[in-house]
């Protein structure tokens, strides 16, 4: 099994009279990963998985006494998929206030009901972390840097899911499954969208553009829809983690674009099963913006694992000088161009350097990325 970074985070909260709350993605291994962590306190536990229609109504206004019932002798209860209860927040709160010697675990696919249902009853009640596809250092972890650098183009074509490294020859089949079955359920559920195929019109677009700027007003025009819904629509992707945005950079610097976006996938593979495109990377035209959107992604995905809080943005001005990430630590900024032709020579705006002291500068490509991601 791949050992997952925030693994020890995780374990180390256990028993601190707190929920522990696991987000992510369907099928990131949220549930694998808390059952292992179970498994190894040898304690007696209760698993509830909430996509179970008669656990739905179970766990909705339960009263005290239904909750011991549930509990009995067990130390550890473990709800899966808790967004899916309507008022989840109120019910977890009761576990936690109530049953002091059990340890609470909580996953959810989406922030949609959950962030809502859980922010105000489990204020000061709850650790939360963020579970990713598997990043470069758990695979790294697993394997080598040798391995891992031999299998890029794999990962640009087929993303890091674990069903898509646990399966190999199957990928194709398994992200095609995912992305048609499972990557908007929590959306379509949750939501009462009535027009799917808006959505799914919607997500293609923005699966064509990675890499470049969108507008939602075209995207709107795209789906025969206004603004609002598509930026609407944008929203509830990024909240099932699905996708994620980048606003623009912009201080002070009058000739800054201000208030574009670029949006990006948190896994290639899904990318490119919502186009069905798994050609070589040698025929594609699009393997720039798969290495820009893998980088990035893999990026995020490495601080959030380490515990650093980091915020960021892309930067173009309207003389058309662009960096393609600038990431801000703790009041420090990076800026980060990312190029999948290594030969290409990178010079950095000097508009940009003089206007912003710039902590560091890093051009990012084929030879060096598993030292940026590691």
């Amino acid at each position: 099994m791949i050992v997952r970074n925030l693994q020890k985070h995780i374990e180390s909260k256990f028993f601190k009279q707190k929920a522990i709350i696991v987000t992510g993605a369907r099928q990131v291994g949220k549930t694998t990963l808390l059952k292992q962590l179970v498994q190894k306190t040898g304690l007696p536990f209760v698993f509830l998985n909430c996509d179970e229609a008669n656990i739905r109504t179970t766990l909705t206004d339960i009263s005290i006494q239904r909750l011991k019932s549930i509990v009995g002798s067990n130390k550890i209860i473990f709800i899966g998929e808790a967004q899916r209860v309507t008022n989840i927040g109120l019910t977890l709160k009761l576990i936690v206030d109530h049953f002091t010697d059990v340890q609470l675990l909580v996953t959810g696919s989406s922030s949609l009901d959950l962030a809502a249902g859980i922010k105000e009853p489990l204020t000061g009640r709850k650790f939360e972390y963020h579970l990713y596809p598997f990043s470069v250092a758990e695979l790294v972890d697993d394997t080598n840097v040798l391995i891992e650098e031999q299998a890029l183009e794999k990962r640009l074509l087929y993303g890091t899911y674990p069903d898509a490294i646990n399966y190999p020859g199957e990928e194709k089949e398994l992200l095609l499954n995912l992305a048609n079955s499972y990557l908007f359920k929590d959306i379509l559920s949750l939501t009462g969208i009535r027009k799917p195929l808006q959505l799914e019109k919607l997500v293609q677009a923005l699966a064509l553009q990675i890499g470049n700027e969108v507008s939602y007003t075209e995207l709107g025009q795209m789906i025969e829809a206004d603004k609002a819904t598509a930026e609407r629509y944008v929203d509830l992707l990024e909240q099932c983690f699905v996708v994620f945005r980048l606003s623009a950079y912009s201080s002070s610097l009058r000739n800054e674009i201000k208030k574009s976006k670029k949006i990006y996938f948190y896994d290639t593979g899904i990318r490119n099963a919502l186009i069905e495109n798994f050609n070589p990377i040698g025929l594609r035209q699009d393997a720039g913006q798969l290495f820009e959107n893998y980088i990035i992604s893999e990026h995020i995905k490495a601080n959030h694992n380490k515990r650093k809080l980091a915020r960021y943005y892309f930067w173009r001005s309207f003389q058309q000088q662009k960096i393609d990430l600038i990431e801000e630590i703790n009041g420090k900024i990076n800026a980060i161009e990312i190029k999948w032709n290594g030969n290409k020579k990178v010079r950095f705006p000097s508009t940009f350097l003089d206007a912003y002291p710039t902590n560091e500068t890093r051009v990012i490509n084929k030879a060096n990325y598993t030292s940026f991601l590691l």
